[in-house]
Protein backbone atom coordinates (compact mmCIF):
# COMPACT_ATOMS: atom_id res chain seq x y z
CA UNK A 1 0.00 0.00 0.00
CA UNK A 2 1.18 3.10 -1.18
CA UNK A 3 1.18 6.27 1.07
CA UNK A 4 -0.50 8.39 -1.80
CA UNK A 5 -3.91 6.23 -0.68
CA UNK A 6 -6.36 8.29 1.09
CA UNK A 7 -8.04 6.85 4.00
CA UNK A 8 -11.87 8.60 4.83
CA UNK A 9 -13.75 8.10 8.12
CA UNK A 10 -15.00 4.67 7.23
CA UNK A 11 -11.85 3.12 5.39
CA UNK A 12 -10.03 4.65 8.97
CA UNK A 13 -11.97 2.03 10.56
CA UNK A 14 -9.96 -0.58 8.62
CA UNK A 15 -7.71 -2.80 11.47
CA UNK A 16 -4.58 -2.56 9.92
CA UNK A 17 -3.87 -6.46 9.08
CA UNK A 18 -6.05 -5.63 5.75
CA UNK A 19 -4.06 -2.42 4.72
CA UNK A 20 -1.76 -4.57 3.04
CA UNK A 21 -4.62 -5.68 0.75
CA UNK A 22 -4.87 -2.12 -0.86
CA UNK A 23 -3.25 -0.88 -3.72
CA UNK A 24 -3.24 2.71 -5.42
CA UNK A 25 -6.03 2.54 -8.08
CA UNK A 26 -3.71 2.39 -11.45
CA UNK A 27 -6.14 5.02 -13.22
CA UNK A 28 -3.33 6.27 -15.61
CA UNK A 29 -2.55 2.74 -16.68
CA UNK A 30 -6.66 2.72 -17.86
CA UNK A 31 -6.50 2.75 -22.13
CA UNK A 32 -8.48 4.32 -24.20
CA UNK A 33 -9.60 0.92 -25.54
CA UNK A 34 -10.70 0.11 -21.93
CA UNK A 35 -12.61 3.33 -21.53
CA UNK A 36 -14.35 1.89 -24.62
CA UNK A 37 -15.32 -1.46 -23.22
CA UNK A 38 -16.43 0.30 -19.71
CA UNK A 39 -18.64 2.36 -21.71
CA UNK A 40 -19.99 -0.24 -24.10
CA UNK A 41 -20.39 -2.96 -21.48
CA UNK A 42 -22.68 -0.12 -19.52
CA UNK A 43 -24.83 1.41 -21.82
CA UNK A 44 -25.84 -1.97 -23.14
CA UNK A 45 -26.09 -3.72 -19.49
CA UNK A 46 -27.93 -0.42 -18.01
CA UNK A 47 -30.65 -0.70 -21.68
CA UNK A 48 -31.17 -4.11 -20.75
CA UNK A 49 -31.02 -4.31 -16.34
CA UNK A 50 -33.36 -1.18 -16.21
CA UNK A 51 -35.76 -3.85 -17.98
CA UNK A 52 -34.84 -7.30 -15.80
CA UNK A 53 -32.91 -6.04 -12.57
CA UNK A 54 -34.35 -5.40 -9.01
CA UNK A 55 -35.19 -1.70 -9.16
CA UNK A 56 -32.33 -0.86 -6.37
CA UNK A 57 -29.76 -1.35 -9.51
CA UNK A 58 -30.72 1.62 -11.51
CA UNK A 59 -31.49 3.90 -9.07
CA UNK A 60 -28.07 2.62 -6.70
CA UNK A 61 -25.87 3.40 -9.90
CA UNK A 62 -26.28 7.30 -9.57
CA UNK A 63 -26.22 6.68 -5.45
CA UNK A 64 -22.91 5.10 -5.74
CA UNK A 65 -21.23 7.68 -8.23
CA UNK A 66 -21.33 5.55 -11.02
CA UNK A 67 -21.18 7.09 -15.08
CA UNK A 68 -21.44 4.91 -17.90
CA UNK A 69 -18.85 7.21 -19.88
CA UNK A 70 -15.93 6.63 -17.82
CA UNK A 71 -14.31 4.36 -15.25
CA UNK A 72 -15.07 5.63 -11.61
CA UNK A 73 -11.92 6.66 -9.88
CA UNK A 74 -12.32 5.70 -6.57
CA UNK A 75 -12.41 8.96 -4.73
CA UNK A 76 -15.03 10.28 -6.35
CA UNK A 77 -17.17 7.07 -5.41
CA UNK A 78 -16.16 7.29 -2.17
CA UNK A 79 -17.40 10.86 -1.69
CA UNK A 80 -20.72 9.40 -2.76
CA UNK A 81 -20.84 6.08 -1.10
CA UNK A 82 -20.39 7.75 2.50
CA UNK A 83 -23.86 9.17 2.28
CA UNK A 84 -25.24 5.69 2.44
CA UNK A 85 -22.78 4.79 4.97
CA UNK A 86 -20.06 2.73 2.55
CA UNK A 87 -16.63 3.37 1.21
CA UNK A 88 -14.79 1.58 -1.46
CA UNK A 89 -10.99 0.40 -1.77
CA UNK A 90 -9.13 -0.61 -4.99
CA UNK A 91 -7.29 -4.17 -5.12
CA UNK A 92 -5.56 -6.35 -7.03
CA UNK A 93 -7.84 -9.62 -8.22
CA UNK A 94 -9.12 -11.79 -6.01
CA UNK A 95 -8.18 -11.62 -2.30
CA UNK A 96 -8.54 -13.92 0.28
CA UNK A 97 -12.61 -15.07 1.39
CA UNK A 98 -11.75 -14.36 4.87
CA UNK A 99 -10.26 -10.98 4.41
CA UNK A 100 -12.68 -10.13 1.99
CA UNK A 101 -15.87 -10.31 3.88
CA UNK A 102 -13.77 -8.89 6.86
CA UNK A 103 -13.70 -5.77 4.56
CA UNK A 104 -17.56 -5.89 4.13
CA UNK A 105 -17.85 -6.40 7.64
CA UNK A 106 -16.69 -2.58 8.30
CA UNK A 107 -18.61 -1.79 5.39
CA UNK A 108 -15.99 -1.27 2.73
CA UNK A 109 -16.67 -2.65 -0.79
CA UNK A 110 -13.24 -4.19 -2.18
CA UNK A 111 -12.68 -3.55 -5.90
CA UNK A 112 -10.43 -5.30 -8.37
CA UNK A 113 -8.85 -2.47 -10.13
CA UNK A 114 -7.94 -3.96 -13.49
CA UNK A 115 -10.73 -3.91 -16.29
CA UNK A 116 -11.10 -7.06 -18.67
CA UNK A 117 -9.72 -7.06 -22.35
CA UNK A 118 -12.06 -6.81 -25.28
CA UNK A 119 -11.72 -10.70 -25.91
CA UNK A 120 -13.88 -11.09 -22.65
CA UNK A 121 -16.05 -8.15 -22.70
CA UNK A 122 -18.81 -10.30 -22.22
CA UNK A 123 -17.77 -12.25 -19.19
CA UNK A 124 -14.61 -11.95 -17.51
CA UNK A 125 -12.92 -15.01 -15.12
CA UNK A 126 -10.99 -12.59 -13.11
CA UNK A 127 -13.11 -9.88 -11.02
CA UNK A 128 -12.98 -6.60 -12.32
CA UNK A 129 -14.02 -3.44 -11.69
CA UNK A 130 -16.90 -3.67 -14.22
CA UNK A 131 -18.05 -6.45 -12.22
CA UNK A 132 -17.07 -4.67 -8.37
CA UNK A 133 -17.95 -1.25 -8.99
CA UNK A 134 -20.93 -1.80 -10.95
CA UNK A 135 -22.20 -4.84 -10.30
CA UNK A 136 -21.75 -4.96 -6.52
CA UNK A 137 -22.03 -1.01 -5.64
CA UNK A 138 -25.76 0.10 -6.91
CA UNK A 139 -27.07 -2.85 -5.03
CA UNK A 140 -25.75 -1.55 -1.70
CA UNK A 141 -27.68 1.57 -2.04
CA UNK A 142 -30.83 -0.56 -0.77
CA UNK A 143 -30.83 -0.62 2.78
CA UNK A 144 -32.02 -3.94 3.93
CA UNK A 145 -29.42 -5.71 0.96
CA UNK A 146 -26.74 -3.43 2.41
CA UNK A 147 -27.27 -4.43 6.24
CA UNK A 148 -26.94 -8.37 4.83
CA UNK A 149 -23.59 -7.22 2.83
CA UNK A 150 -22.57 -5.94 6.19
CA UNK A 151 -23.92 -8.97 8.59
CA UNK A 152 -22.65 -11.69 5.84
CA UNK A 153 -18.92 -10.46 5.62
CA UNK A 154 -19.17 -10.39 9.91
CA UNK A 155 -20.03 -13.91 10.44
CA UNK A 156 -18.60 -14.66 7.19
CA UNK A 157 -15.46 -13.83 8.06
CA UNK A 158 -14.82 -15.87 11.25
CA UNK A 159 -15.92 -19.00 8.99
CA UNK A 160 -13.06 -21.88 9.57
CA UNK A 161 -11.37 -22.77 6.53
CA UNK A 162 -9.70 -26.15 6.02
CA UNK A 163 -6.18 -26.62 5.28
CA UNK A 164 -7.05 -26.97 1.42
CA UNK A 165 -9.51 -23.84 1.14
CA UNK A 166 -5.64 -21.68 0.77
CA UNK A 167 -4.70 -24.07 -1.98
CA UNK A 168 -7.74 -23.76 -3.73
CA UNK A 169 -8.06 -19.76 -3.27
CA UNK A 170 -4.64 -19.22 -5.13
CA UNK A 171 -5.14 -22.00 -7.66
CA UNK A 172 -8.26 -20.16 -8.88
CA UNK A 173 -6.37 -17.08 -8.59
CA UNK A 174 -3.28 -18.20 -10.73
CA UNK A 175 -6.51 -19.18 -13.26
CA UNK A 176 -8.41 -16.33 -13.47
CA UNK A 177 -4.81 -14.06 -14.01
CA UNK A 178 -4.03 -16.24 -16.57
CA UNK A 179 -7.77 -16.25 -18.55
CA UNK A 180 -7.59 -12.55 -18.52
CA UNK A 181 -4.06 -12.11 -19.75
CA UNK A 182 -4.01 -12.34 -23.56
CA UNK A 183 -0.23 -12.78 -23.16
CA UNK A 184 -1.26 -16.16 -21.07
CA UNK A 185 -0.09 -19.48 -23.46
CA UNK A 186 -2.70 -22.09 -23.64
CA UNK A 187 -0.44 -24.39 -21.90
CA UNK A 188 -0.10 -22.52 -18.59
CA UNK A 189 -3.55 -22.20 -18.44
CA UNK A 190 -4.20 -25.72 -19.34
CA UNK A 191 -2.12 -26.53 -16.34
CA UNK A 192 -3.66 -24.00 -14.06
CA UNK A 193 -7.36 -25.13 -15.23
CA UNK A 194 -6.42 -29.03 -14.33
CA UNK A 195 -4.95 -27.74 -10.91
CA UNK A 196 -8.01 -26.42 -10.01
CA UNK A 197 -10.17 -29.39 -11.12
CA UNK A 198 -8.13 -31.75 -9.38
CA UNK A 199 -8.33 -29.11 -5.86
CA UNK A 200 -12.57 -29.69 -6.72
CA UNK A 201 -12.67 -32.93 -6.77
CA UNK A 202 -10.52 -33.62 -3.86
CA UNK A 203 -11.95 -31.38 -1.31
CA UNK A 204 -13.52 -33.73 0.93
CA UNK A 205 -16.19 -32.06 3.73
CA UNK A 206 -16.87 -28.49 3.13
CA UNK A 207 -15.51 -26.33 5.31
CA UNK A 208 -17.22 -23.37 7.26
CA UNK A 209 -15.47 -21.49 4.42
CA UNK A 210 -16.62 -23.36 1.63
CA UNK A 211 -20.19 -23.53 2.53
CA UNK A 212 -20.72 -19.65 3.36
CA UNK A 213 -18.16 -19.31 0.40
CA UNK A 214 -21.15 -20.88 -1.61
CA UNK A 215 -24.00 -18.74 -0.11
CA UNK A 216 -21.84 -15.79 -1.11
CA UNK A 217 -21.99 -17.11 -4.60
CA UNK A 218 -25.36 -17.90 -4.84
CA UNK A 219 -26.61 -14.67 -3.95
CA UNK A 220 -24.28 -11.39 -3.75
CA UNK A 221 -22.75 -13.12 -6.98
CA UNK A 222 -25.22 -14.99 -8.77
CA UNK A 223 -28.55 -14.03 -7.15
CA UNK A 224 -32.50 -13.76 -8.65
CA UNK A 225 -34.61 -11.78 -6.17
CA UNK A 226 -38.44 -12.12 -6.58
CA UNK A 227 -40.95 -14.74 -8.04
CA UNK A 228 -39.05 -18.21 -8.89
CA UNK A 229 -41.23 -18.44 -12.38
CA UNK A 230 -40.24 -14.09 -13.21
CA UNK A 231 -36.90 -13.55 -11.27
CA UNK A 232 -35.30 -10.29 -11.36
CA UNK A 233 -31.49 -10.03 -11.09
CA UNK A 234 -29.74 -8.36 -8.33
CA UNK A 235 -26.21 -10.32 -8.07
CA UNK A 236 -23.33 -8.55 -9.12
CA UNK A 237 -21.66 -12.08 -11.71
CA UNK A 238 -25.29 -11.21 -13.52
CA UNK A 239 -25.09 -7.66 -13.34
CA UNK A 240 -21.52 -7.13 -14.96
CA UNK A 241 -21.98 -9.81 -17.72
CA UNK A 242 -23.47 -9.11 -20.92
CA UNK A 243 -23.88 -12.59 -21.90
CA UNK A 244 -25.10 -14.40 -18.26
CA UNK A 245 -27.72 -11.55 -17.96
CA UNK A 246 -29.70 -12.46 -20.52
CA UNK A 247 -28.71 -16.11 -20.56
CA UNK A 248 -30.06 -16.79 -17.02
CA UNK A 249 -33.19 -15.55 -17.16
CA UNK A 250 -34.04 -18.28 -19.98
CA UNK A 251 -35.71 -21.81 -19.38
CA UNK A 252 -31.88 -23.35 -20.15
CA UNK A 253 -31.18 -22.13 -15.72
CA UNK A 254 -32.71 -24.01 -13.35
CA UNK A 255 -34.73 -21.68 -10.83
CA UNK A 256 -34.83 -23.04 -7.11
CA UNK A 257 -36.43 -21.23 -4.22
CA UNK A 258 -33.34 -19.65 -2.14
CA UNK A 259 -32.93 -22.06 1.05
CA UNK A 260 -29.67 -22.95 3.29
CA UNK A 261 -28.98 -25.73 0.66
CA UNK A 262 -27.20 -23.45 -1.11
CA UNK A 263 -24.26 -23.92 1.08
CA UNK A 264 -23.64 -27.38 -0.32
CA UNK A 265 -24.06 -26.24 -4.16
CA UNK A 266 -20.55 -25.83 -5.35
CA UNK A 267 -19.80 -23.65 -8.49
CA UNK A 268 -17.39 -23.25 -11.11
CA UNK A 269 -16.17 -19.53 -11.89
CA UNK A 270 -14.89 -19.93 -15.55
CA UNK A 271 -18.86 -20.88 -16.78
CA UNK A 272 -22.35 -20.07 -17.21
CA UNK A 273 -24.08 -21.40 -14.18
CA UNK A 274 -26.69 -24.29 -14.32
CA UNK A 275 -29.02 -23.37 -11.81
CA UNK A 276 -29.85 -20.36 -9.72
CA UNK A 277 -31.31 -19.69 -6.48
CA UNK A 278 -34.20 -16.87 -6.08
CA UNK A 279 -35.18 -15.17 -2.78
CA UNK A 280 -38.34 -13.87 -2.53
CA UNK A 281 -37.12 -10.34 -0.74
CA UNK A 282 -33.55 -9.05 0.48
CA UNK A 283 -34.96 -9.79 4.12
CA UNK A 284 -35.11 -13.17 3.68
CA UNK A 285 -31.59 -13.31 3.01
CA UNK A 286 -30.64 -12.53 6.25
CA UNK A 287 -32.76 -15.17 7.37
CA UNK A 288 -30.90 -17.84 6.03
CA UNK A 289 -27.54 -16.63 6.66
CA UNK A 290 -28.48 -16.38 10.64
CA UNK A 291 -30.03 -20.08 10.22
CA UNK A 292 -26.49 -20.77 8.48
CA UNK A 293 -24.97 -18.68 11.06
CA UNK A 294 -26.21 -21.20 13.62
CA UNK A 295 -24.90 -24.05 12.95
CA UNK A 296 -21.37 -22.48 12.49
CA UNK A 297 -18.76 -23.25 15.08
CA UNK A 298 -19.31 -19.58 16.31
CA UNK A 299 -22.10 -20.00 17.99
CA UNK A 300 -22.08 -23.91 19.26
CA UNK A 301 -18.33 -23.96 20.23
CA UNK A 302 -17.95 -27.30 22.14
CA UNK A 303 -15.30 -30.45 20.93
CA UNK A 304 -16.50 -29.99 17.18
CA UNK A 305 -15.29 -26.06 16.84
CA UNK A 306 -12.05 -26.61 18.36
CA UNK A 307 -11.50 -30.21 16.00
CA UNK A 308 -12.56 -27.58 13.64
CA UNK A 309 -9.65 -25.34 14.02
CA UNK A 310 -7.27 -28.05 14.92
CA UNK A 311 -8.04 -29.24 10.96
CA UNK A 312 -7.85 -25.62 9.62
CA UNK A 313 -4.06 -25.24 10.54
CA UNK A 314 -4.85 -21.45 10.11
CA UNK A 315 -5.23 -19.04 13.52
CA UNK A 316 -8.31 -18.93 15.20
CA UNK A 317 -9.96 -18.10 18.27
CA UNK A 318 -11.46 -20.44 21.42
CA UNK A 319 -14.03 -18.64 23.70
CA UNK A 320 -14.63 -20.24 26.78
CA UNK A 321 -18.01 -20.10 29.33
CA UNK A 322 -16.04 -17.29 31.23
CA UNK A 323 -15.89 -14.79 28.23
CA UNK A 324 -11.43 -15.91 28.19
CA UNK A 325 -10.75 -16.06 24.22
CA UNK A 326 -7.38 -17.81 23.13
CA UNK A 327 -6.23 -16.92 19.64
CA UNK A 328 -3.72 -18.96 18.08
CA UNK A 329 -3.00 -22.16 16.28
CA UNK A 330 -4.51 -25.07 17.67
CA UNK A 331 -3.32 -28.34 17.52
CA UNK A 332 -4.53 -30.81 20.30
CA UNK A 333 -7.48 -31.03 22.16
CA UNK A 334 -7.71 -34.19 25.00
CA UNK A 335 -11.17 -35.47 25.12
CA UNK A 336 -12.79 -37.25 28.04
CA UNK A 337 -16.22 -38.85 27.57
CA UNK A 338 -17.39 -36.84 24.28
CA UNK A 339 -15.95 -33.48 25.78
CA UNK A 340 -12.95 -31.37 25.12
CA UNK A 341 -10.76 -31.72 28.70
CA UNK A 342 -7.35 -29.97 27.41
CA UNK A 343 -6.75 -27.80 24.54
CA UNK A 344 -3.14 -26.88 23.28
CA UNK A 345 -2.12 -24.07 20.89
CA UNK A 346 1.41 -23.87 19.20
CA UNK A 347 3.53 -20.50 18.81
CA UNK A 348 2.57 -17.44 19.02
CA UNK A 349 -0.85 -16.97 21.15
CA UNK A 350 -3.01 -14.29 22.52
CA UNK A 351 -5.45 -14.20 25.31
CA UNK A 352 -8.46 -11.64 25.30
CA UNK A 353 -11.42 -10.44 26.88
CA UNK A 354 -14.86 -9.06 24.90
CA UNK A 355 -12.22 -9.10 21.76
CA UNK A 356 -9.63 -7.02 23.90
CA UNK A 357 -6.20 -8.04 24.74
CA UNK A 358 -5.67 -9.12 28.47
CA UNK A 359 -2.61 -6.82 29.39
CA UNK A 360 0.48 -9.03 29.14
CA UNK A 361 -0.82 -11.84 27.55
CA UNK A 362 -0.28 -10.70 24.41
CA UNK A 363 1.85 -12.79 21.56
CA UNK A 364 5.38 -11.75 22.94
CA UNK A 365 4.38 -13.13 26.27
CA UNK A 366 2.86 -16.42 24.93
CA UNK A 367 5.43 -17.01 22.33
CA UNK A 368 5.70 -20.69 22.55
CA UNK A 369 2.22 -21.58 22.25
CA UNK A 370 -0.55 -22.29 25.14
CA UNK A 371 -2.76 -24.80 27.20
CA UNK A 372 -5.43 -25.14 28.93
CA UNK A 373 -7.63 -27.48 31.15
CA UNK A 374 -11.53 -27.31 30.83
CA UNK A 375 -14.25 -28.72 33.49
CA UNK A 376 -15.08 -28.98 36.29
CA UNK A 377 -13.39 -30.15 39.13
CA UNK A 378 -13.80 -33.85 40.11
CA UNK A 379 -15.73 -34.89 42.49
CA UNK A 380 -17.09 -30.82 43.21
CA UNK A 381 -20.39 -29.78 41.27
CA UNK A 382 -19.47 -26.30 41.36
CA UNK A 383 -17.07 -24.75 38.35
CA UNK A 384 -14.48 -22.66 39.61
CA UNK A 385 -16.01 -19.42 37.44
CA UNK A 386 -19.05 -20.11 39.53
CA UNK A 387 -17.10 -19.93 42.90
CA UNK A 388 -17.59 -17.09 45.32
CA UNK A 389 -14.07 -15.79 47.11
CA UNK A 390 -15.18 -18.06 50.10
CA UNK A 391 -15.29 -20.85 47.44
CA UNK A 392 -12.13 -20.53 46.27
CA UNK A 393 -10.59 -20.55 49.40
CA UNK A 394 -12.03 -23.30 50.83
CA UNK A 395 -10.74 -25.13 47.21
CA UNK A 396 -7.00 -23.82 48.11
CA UNK A 397 -7.66 -21.20 45.22
CA UNK A 398 -6.02 -18.20 46.71
CA UNK A 399 -2.79 -15.83 46.39
CA UNK A 400 0.34 -18.06 47.84
CA UNK A 401 -1.25 -21.23 48.49
CA UNK A 402 0.47 -24.66 47.12
CA UNK A 403 -2.20 -26.10 45.47
CA UNK A 404 -3.36 -29.56 43.49
CA UNK A 405 -6.69 -29.26 41.26
CA UNK A 406 -7.90 -32.51 39.90
CA UNK A 407 -10.60 -31.79 36.52
CA UNK A 408 -12.28 -33.94 35.07
CA UNK A 409 -10.69 -35.90 32.47
CA UNK A 410 -8.07 -36.55 34.96
CA UNK A 411 -5.86 -33.40 34.15
CA UNK A 412 -3.77 -32.25 36.79
CA UNK A 413 -2.80 -28.42 37.95
CA UNK A 414 -0.12 -28.73 40.88
CA UNK A 415 1.98 -25.28 42.08
CA UNK A 416 1.31 -22.35 43.99
CA UNK A 417 -1.51 -19.41 43.15
CA UNK A 418 0.61 -16.19 42.12
CA UNK A 419 -2.83 -14.35 41.48
CA UNK A 420 -5.53 -14.01 39.30
CA UNK A 421 -7.43 -12.00 36.30
CA UNK A 422 -11.19 -10.49 36.84
CA UNK A 423 -13.60 -9.59 34.04
CA UNK A 424 -15.81 -6.65 34.66
CA UNK A 425 -18.79 -8.31 36.53
CA UNK A 426 -15.83 -9.84 39.17
CA UNK A 427 -15.90 -13.12 37.43
CA UNK A 428 -12.24 -15.20 37.58
CA UNK A 429 -11.17 -15.81 34.24
CA UNK A 430 -7.49 -16.48 34.38
CA UNK A 431 -5.36 -18.09 37.35
CA UNK A 432 -1.76 -18.00 36.81
CA UNK A 433 0.83 -20.42 39.39
CA UNK A 434 4.67 -20.63 39.67
CA UNK A 435 6.45 -24.18 40.36
CA UNK A 436 3.59 -25.55 38.30
CA UNK A 437 3.07 -29.09 36.88
CA UNK A 438 0.08 -30.15 34.71
CA UNK A 439 -0.21 -33.32 34.09
CA UNK A 440 -3.08 -35.81 32.24
CA UNK A 441 -2.38 -39.43 33.61
CA UNK A 442 1.45 -40.05 32.97
CA UNK A 443 1.48 -37.43 30.61
CA UNK A 444 3.43 -34.45 31.34
CA UNK A 445 1.60 -30.82 29.77
CA UNK A 446 3.73 -28.10 31.23
CA UNK A 447 7.04 -28.34 33.32
CA UNK A 448 8.18 -25.98 36.18
CA UNK A 449 11.25 -24.87 34.78
CA UNK A 450 8.84 -23.57 31.52
CA UNK A 451 7.84 -20.50 33.53
CA UNK A 452 4.60 -19.08 34.95
CA UNK A 453 1.60 -21.42 33.97
CA UNK A 454 -1.30 -18.88 33.08
CA UNK A 455 -4.46 -21.24 33.67
CA UNK A 456 -7.43 -20.14 31.60
CA UNK A 457 -10.77 -20.77 33.48
CA UNK A 458 -13.77 -22.08 31.77
CA UNK A 459 -15.84 -24.99 32.08
CA UNK A 460 -16.78 -24.84 28.32
CA UNK A 461 -16.01 -23.97 24.76
CA UNK A 462 -19.16 -21.96 23.95
CA UNK A 463 -17.53 -20.75 20.40
CA UNK A 464 -14.71 -21.39 17.79
CA UNK A 465 -14.04 -18.99 15.09
CA UNK A 466 -11.55 -18.11 12.63
CA UNK A 467 -9.06 -15.50 13.13
CA UNK A 468 -7.97 -13.48 16.36
CA UNK A 469 -10.19 -12.16 19.01
CA UNK A 470 -8.68 -9.06 18.99
CA UNK A 471 -7.85 -7.21 16.18
CA UNK A 472 -4.70 -5.66 17.05
CA UNK A 473 -2.89 -9.30 18.36
CA UNK A 474 -1.90 -10.39 15.54
CA UNK A 475 0.01 -7.69 12.97
CA UNK A 476 0.59 -10.10 9.93
CA UNK A 477 -2.61 -12.66 10.24
CA UNK A 478 -3.94 -12.15 7.09
CA UNK A 479 -1.85 -13.81 3.83
CA UNK A 480 -1.34 -12.02 0.50
CA UNK A 481 -0.58 -13.63 -2.51
CA UNK A 482 2.59 -13.67 -4.02
CA UNK A 483 0.82 -14.17 -7.57
CA UNK A 484 0.36 -10.72 -9.28
CA UNK A 485 -2.43 -10.04 -11.79
CA UNK A 486 -0.26 -9.54 -14.65
CA UNK A 487 0.24 -5.87 -16.18
CA UNK A 488 -0.64 -6.66 -19.95
CA UNK A 489 2.14 -5.89 -22.28
CA UNK A 490 1.08 -4.31 -25.50
CA UNK A 491 2.62 -4.35 -28.31
CA UNK A 492 3.53 -1.09 -30.83
CA UNK A 493 0.34 -2.46 -33.26
CA UNK A 494 -1.77 -2.20 -30.13
CA UNK A 495 -0.64 0.92 -28.60
CA UNK A 496 -1.42 2.35 -32.17
CA UNK A 497 -4.70 1.54 -31.82
CA UNK A 498 -5.39 2.93 -28.52
CA UNK A 499 -4.35 6.10 -29.71
CA UNK A 500 -6.73 5.77 -32.39
CA UNK A 501 -9.65 5.24 -29.86
CA UNK A 502 -8.64 8.12 -27.78
CA UNK A 503 -9.09 10.62 -30.64
CA UNK A 504 -12.86 9.59 -31.42
CA UNK A 505 -13.16 9.60 -27.49
CA UNK A 506 -11.90 13.50 -27.67
CA UNK A 507 -14.04 14.15 -30.26
CA UNK A 508 -16.97 12.95 -29.01
CA UNK A 509 -16.21 14.34 -25.90
CA UNK A 510 -15.73 17.74 -27.28
CA UNK A 511 -18.77 17.25 -29.97
CA UNK A 512 -16.68 18.51 -32.75
CA UNK A 513 -17.11 15.59 -35.45
CA UNK A 514 -13.59 15.83 -37.95
CA UNK A 515 -15.27 13.72 -41.01
CA UNK A 516 -11.49 13.54 -42.21
CA UNK A 517 -9.86 12.06 -39.00
CA UNK A 518 -12.72 9.92 -38.72
CA UNK A 519 -12.63 8.84 -42.33
CA UNK A 520 -8.72 8.39 -41.72
CA UNK A 521 -9.18 6.65 -38.57
CA UNK A 522 -11.48 4.04 -40.54
CA UNK A 523 -9.39 3.15 -43.14
CA UNK A 524 -6.02 2.29 -40.61
CA UNK A 525 -8.60 0.14 -38.47
CA UNK A 526 -9.56 -1.69 -42.02
CA UNK A 527 -5.97 -1.80 -43.48
CA UNK A 528 -4.13 -2.73 -39.90
CA UNK A 529 -7.07 -4.09 -37.31
CA UNK A 530 -9.41 -5.84 -39.83
CA UNK A 531 -11.07 -7.57 -37.04
CA UNK A 532 -11.51 -4.71 -34.48
CA UNK A 533 -15.13 -4.05 -34.20
CA UNK A 534 -15.26 -2.03 -31.19
CA UNK A 535 -13.73 0.79 -32.43
CA UNK A 536 -15.98 0.48 -35.72
CA UNK A 537 -18.73 0.69 -33.52
CA UNK A 538 -17.27 4.21 -31.88
CA UNK A 539 -16.94 5.33 -35.46
CA UNK A 540 -20.12 4.45 -36.49
CA UNK A 541 -21.87 6.34 -33.28
CA UNK A 542 -19.98 9.44 -33.86
CA UNK A 543 -20.92 9.95 -37.90
CA UNK A 544 -24.83 8.27 -36.90
CA UNK A 545 -27.41 10.30 -39.36
CA UNK A 546 -24.41 12.55 -40.88
CA UNK A 547 -25.68 10.72 -44.22
CA UNK A 548 -22.19 10.95 -45.33
CA UNK A 549 -21.02 8.02 -47.31
CA UNK A 550 -18.25 7.01 -44.40
CA UNK A 551 -21.32 6.06 -42.49
CA UNK A 552 -22.89 3.05 -44.50
CA UNK A 553 -19.33 1.93 -45.52
CA UNK A 554 -18.52 1.81 -41.26
CA UNK A 555 -22.12 0.04 -41.36
CA UNK A 556 -20.76 -2.44 -43.95
CA UNK A 557 -17.99 -3.26 -42.03
CA UNK A 558 -19.88 -4.16 -39.20
CA UNK A 559 -22.40 -6.50 -40.50
CA UNK A 560 -19.10 -8.20 -42.23
CA UNK A 561 -18.06 -8.75 -38.41
CA UNK A 562 -19.83 -12.23 -38.16
CA UNK A 563 -17.56 -13.65 -34.92
CA UNK A 564 -19.16 -10.30 -33.31
CA UNK A 565 -22.64 -9.91 -34.81
CA UNK A 566 -24.49 -10.15 -31.44
CA UNK A 567 -22.29 -7.53 -29.73
CA UNK A 568 -22.07 -5.30 -32.72
CA UNK A 569 -26.10 -6.00 -33.05
CA UNK A 570 -26.88 -4.87 -29.56
CA UNK A 571 -24.59 -1.43 -30.06
CA UNK A 572 -26.21 -0.78 -33.06
CA UNK A 573 -29.83 -1.19 -31.50
CA UNK A 574 -29.07 0.99 -28.47
CA UNK A 575 -27.80 3.54 -30.58
CA UNK A 576 -30.22 4.10 -33.09
CA UNK A 577 -32.78 4.52 -29.90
Amino acid sequence: MTETIKFNKITKRLPKHLHKFIVKQPYANYTAQNQAVWRYVMRVNIDFLSKVADKSYIEGLKKAGISEESIPKMEGMNRILKDIGWAAVSVDGFIPPNAFMEFQAYNVLVIASDIRTLEHIEYTPAPDIIHEAAGHAPIIANPEYAEYLRRFGEIGSKAISSAKDFEMYEAIRLLSILKEDPNSSEEKIKSAQNKVEALQNNMGELSEMAQIRNLHWWTVEYGLIGDVNNPKIYGAGLLSSINESRYCLTNKVKKIPYSIEAALQNFDITKPQPQLFVTPNFAYLSYILEEFANKMALRTGGLKGIQKLIQSKNLGTIELSTGIQISGVFTNVIVDENKPVYFQTVGATALASRDKELIGHGISYHTEGFGSPLGKLKGINLAIEDMFPKDLEVYGIYEGKKTTLLFEGNIKVEGEVITGKRDLQGKIILISFKNCTVTHNQTILFKPDWGVYDMAVGEKIISAYAGPASINSFKNKSKISTKKTHRIKYSEPELKLHKLYKQIAEMRKKEIINIEKSEQIFLTLKEDYPTEWLLALEVYELILNSKITLEKEVLNYLNNQLEYQNLIASGIQLLKK
